[in-house]
């Protein structure tokens, strides 16, 4: 939509963009009332984009029209759908121009990460397990944060679409228990610097089964968390009473953990459980690249009718220590613990 009406230059595009089909459309989905949350502008076009590209300059006054638009023909409507772009790959200097243009430019400032590289690459899986490569996305994060921070906006970051590794990744490590490892580290890492909403490109395999699992297991605000020991165990926590996450990447190393908080209080003692809720998931047989995840050693997959199976938890004595097998992934449920940013 983007590019329609537009004179073509190597690179880039110039002129003004022709919206007649884009209003027309949203004006038929208003038509039957279906409820749409956000229409996003543009796809891959910001920064040098992907073969072609568009001014921020321009981006911007686009965004403004497409504003424009959805104000007029949702009128008579109390909840308006949000306004979402750029929708593509994170340019520091292009996401600064296009911002600070506006700020009522979008209510929601998209990026795409495809940080594992080409789905031909045969070291995805080296990639996946190596904490120290994961790090390097964090710069991303990280910056986008800034950016959004020193803007007058007061748009939200969200990953509108990742997949880990692009052109439709690899067999048997993008639809497979391995790359559960990437998916919840980005998903706690993209947390940890105010990531709203992560958008995965297609889950199938191994990460619908990952999804499973996270969609029971998290919960609402980030907290800062270190461990102490190797440098194979990443930790995320959020609030609902505390809800950890632990990824061990160590291939051959059980460790036992233990919590402590900085800054917590005990709770009355009418609230206080003397059991955990741990979960844990495992590649069927401890083959990283098989489509098998269990949960709690059992088979975690829909049946045939599409039904998520019941999540059957573990409760463990709360003053155990938390046992992280090699390369498995681990929820615990913190409930006698009190922090006051999840009050």
């Amino acid at each position: 939509m983007l590019l329609l009406g537009r004179s073509l230059k190597p690179g880039s595009v110039v002129a003004a963009c022709n919206f007649a089909n884009a209003k027309s459309f949203i004006r038929y989905t208003v038509s039957k009332n279906y409820t749409i949350h956000g229409w996003e502008l543009g796809n891959e076009l910001c920064g040098k984009g992907i073969g072609i590209s568009i001014s921020p300059y321009q981006y911007a006054n686009d965004a403004t029209i497409l504003r424009n638009i959805v104000q007029e023909v949702y009128r008579e409507v109390v909840q308006k759908p949000l306004i979402i772009a750029p929708g593509g790959f994170f340019d520091a200097n292009w996401f600064k121009k296009f911002l600070n243009r506006s700020e009522k430019l979008a209510d929601v400032v998209t990026h795409h990460i495809y940080n594992l590289g080409p789905g031909v690459d045969d070291h995805i899986t080296e990639k996946i397990l190596d904490p120290t490569y994961l790090d390097g996305v964090a710069g991303t994060f990280s910056s986008l944060k800034n950016v959004l921070q020193r803007s007058s906006t007061t748009a939200k970051a969200w990953v509108g679409e990742a997949g880990g590794a692009w052109n439709s990744g690899h067999h048997l490590v993008s639809d497979a228990f391995v790359n559960s490892f990437w998916y919840f580290d980005q998903l706690g890492m993209s947390a940890t610097y105010s990531t709203k909403t992560y958008c995965r490109q297609t889950l199938i395999g191994g990460t619908t089964r990952s999804s499973l699992a996270l969609t029971h297991g998290r919960t609402r605000p980030v907290m800062s968390t270190t461990f102490n020991g190797t440098k194979k165990i990443r930790t995320y926590a959020h609030c609902k009473g505390i809800t950890m996450l632990f990824l061990n990447f160590d291939n051959s190393t059980t460790v036992q953990a233990t919590v402590a908080s900085n800054y917590a209080t005990k709770p009355s003692p009418s609230l206080v459980v003397e059991s955990q809720r741990r979960d844990h998931l495992t590649a069927k047989d401890g083959d990283l690249h098989s489509q098998i995840m269990l949960l709690n050693g059992n088979i975690l997959s829909v049946n045939s009718a599409g039904d998520i199976p019941p999540l059957n938890p573990i409760y463990v004595d709360s003053s155990k220590p938390i046992t992280l097998d090699p390369l498995s992934i681990v929820f615990v449920q913190i409930q006698d613990t009190a922090i006051t940013i999840c009050s």
